[in-house]
C-alpha cells in the first residue's frame, strides 16, 4: 500500500524544478536508460528529459516493455552499449530501473569496456540460490508474463551466469534503494563490492515512483556528471543533499 505514494512524488516534481536546475551540466557523454519490468521507454519520460536538460546524450533501449530478463534482450543491450560507444567515440553511462538496473549489470558485464559507470534505481542486484523476497503477486505477475517458472528460468539462464557468480565489475556502480520499497526488499538491491567503486545510496521513496522522484533525480544527475576515472562516493550537498539527509536520517556533517 506504500506504493501509492509514488503520486506524491512525481507531484513534487514541477515544484522542486528549481533546486534540479542546479545540478551540474553534463559533459555530453551517452547514457542509455533502461525501463523496469512491464515499463516502457514512455516510464523514463522524466529521466530522460531531466538528463537532456543537464546536456547528456540520452538513449533509450528501443525494445518496447520490458517483459522479462530476456536472452534476445540482453544481446540487444550489450550491442546497442557497442553500437553507442562506436558512434560517439566515448564510454557509456547506464541507468536501470528495477528490473532495467539487472539489464545494466548485465551490459556492463558483458561490454565492460565501453561502460563509464552504472547506476540501479531499485534493482534486484543481489538475489541468491534461495530466491527473491519480492511479493507474492509480483512473482505470480512475473510468471504470468515473462515465464511460467519465474524469475528463476531466467536468472538460471547462461546468459545471467555472471550476475549469479557475484563477479565483481571494473567500473563504478551506484545501486540506489528505498527502506520502504514495496517491490524490491533493500537487501536485494544493494550490492557488497569494492567501496572505492561499488556504493548504495539510500533514499525515501516508493519502487514505482523512484523514476520521478526528485531526490533520485538530483542523485542520478550528480553520478553521472563526475569526470571520467575521478568517480567518488556520493556526499549529500545543497538543498536538496540537505532533504535527503533529513529523509534517511544520516548525520549533516557539522
Amino acid at each position: 500500500m506504500l506504493e501509492v505514494r509514488a503520486v506524491f512524488e512525481m507531484a513534487s516534481l514541477p515544484y522542486s524544478l528549481p533546486m534540479l536546475m542546479q545540478a551540474p551540466q553534463g559533459d555530453g557523454h551517452p547514457v542509455l536508460l533502461l525501463p523496469g519490468f512491464m515499463g516502457s521507454e514512455s516510464s523514463l519520460i522524466a529521466l530522460e528529459l531531466y538528463l537532456r536538460n543537464r546536456g547528456y546524450n540520452v538513449q533509450t533501449w528501443g525494445l518496447g516493455r520490458n517483459v522479462g530478463f530476456r536472452p534476445g534482450h540482453a544481446s540487444a543491450i550489450e550491442q546497442k552499449i557497442r553500437y553507442l560507444h562506436h558512434e560517439t567515440g566515448r564510454k557509456v553511462s547506464l541507468v536501470g530501473w528495477s528490473l532495467g538496473g539487472v539489464f545494466a549489470l548485465y551490459g556492463a558485464h558483458q561490454a565492460g569496456e565501453c561502460v563509464r559507470n552504472v547506476i540501479t534505481l531499485g534493482s534486484p542486484v543481489s538475489v541468491d540460490a534461495s530466491g527473491t523476497a519480492v511479493p507474492s503477486l509480483l512473482k505470480a505477475l512475473y510468471r504470468l508474463i515473462a515465464h511460467p517458472m519465474g524469475s528463476a528460468a531466467h536468472s538460471m539462464q547462461p546468459r545471467a551466469k555472471t550476475l549469479r557468480e557475484g563477479k565483481r565489475l571494473l567500473v563504478p556502480v551506484s545501486c540506489l534503494y528505498s527502506l520502504s520499497d514495496g517491490v524490491v526488499p533493500p537487501q536485494e538491491a544493494t550490492l557488497d563490492g569494492d567501496r572505492r567503486m561499488h556504493e548504495n545510496i539510500r533514499v525515501w521513496g516508493s519502487h514505482v515512483g523512484l523514476g520521478f522522484n526528485p531526490l533520485v533525480l538530483q542523485i542520478v544527475a550528480d553520478r553521472l556528471a563526475q569526470p571520467e576515472g575521478q568517480w567518488q562516493p556520493y556526499a549529500p550537498s545543497g538543498v536538496l543533499g540537505m532533504v535527503h539527509r533529513a529523509l534517511t536520517h544520516e548525520a549533516v556533517p557539522i
